[in-house]
């Protein structure tokens, strides 16, 4: 394993679990030093014990609600004006309703996980960023922020992700401070799996690879652009998703028509 990360300082949000505990458990084994951020302080913790035992960098857990802004303030005076050299917005929650279903509570309650806390990470972080002489930013959306997508709330608010993130691209450049945007398909996280198990089965069908996304590999994918290899890399997104957005209904009617007429 390489120490790529080494005597640097990355905060992960939403790193108790899922994605966010792949990407935290990922960049410490290759040196980073690693603010495990979850609003679960015991996940966190758990993760940051993970962290520790694994050997490489090192894990720090802190609690943060990342709707509330005042929780960012306490976040970036955590650091005691030390530099920050990579930030991953991550958590986020799954809704899957319409526009005529969604309640105008749960249309904020989307947008100020999903959306409002992208925005409050890089307002509060942006001064430890740029301490860094060269840092990046890396925002988990969704492919729901590639396509159209049923669910209202969620579809804006990762749709808002990856505008934010062309945003924040341009006006972060001069500080040396790189914005990008992944956007994974079905991985294979609890998020997904709470949900209606005939969401997962009908998606599936549309997906070439023919499988879900370890958190894992979203992980690397996260690593490779906070790290120096992607040094000319900003603004952009990255879609980890098996070839689904890329034609997945296609992919459908080829395969319908490959079973109607067998080579």
């Amino acid at each position: 394993m390489t120490a790529r990360f080494r005597d640097r300082r990355i905060v992960v949000t939403g790193a108790g679990s899922g994605m966010g505990r792949a990407e935290a458990l990922g960049l410490a084994r290759e040196g980073a030093e690693v603010l495990v951020a979850d609003i679960d302080l015991d996940a966190a913790r758990a993760v940051t014990e993970e962290i520790t035992a694994a050997g490489g960098g090192t894990g720090r857990a802190h609690h943060l609600d990342v709707a509330d802004p005042a929780a960012w303030e306490s976040l970036s005076a955590a650091l005691d004006g030390k530099a920050l050299h990579g930030l991953v917005n991550n958590a986020g929650v799954s809704f899957r309703k319409g526009i005529a279903e969604t309640s105008v509570a749960d249309w904020h309650r989307v947008m100020d996980i999903n959306l409002s806390s992208v925005f409050y990470g890089m307002k509060f972080l942006v001064g430890p960023l740029a301490q860094a002489g060269g840092a990046a930013v890396v925002n988990v959306s969704s492919i729901a922020g590639m396509v159209g997508y049923f669910s209202a709330s969620y579809g804006a608010s990762k749709w808002g992700v990856r505008g934010l993130s062309k945003v924040a691209s341009l006006e972060f450049a001069a500080a040396g401070i790189r914005v990008n945007s992944v956007h994974p398909g079905l991985v294979d996280t609890p998020l997904l799996n709470s949900g209606d198990g005939r969401f997962v089965d009908e998606s599936l069908r549309s997906v070439p690879a023919g499988r879900v996304a370890s958190p894992e590999e979203v992980a690397r994918t996260v690593a490779f652009l906070l790290s120096d290899e992607a040094a000319y890399i900003n603004g952009t997104e990255i879609v980890v998703d098996g070839g689904l957005v890329s034609g997945g209904i296609y992919h459908r009617i080829t395969t319908a028509l490959a079973q109607d007429n067998p080579s």
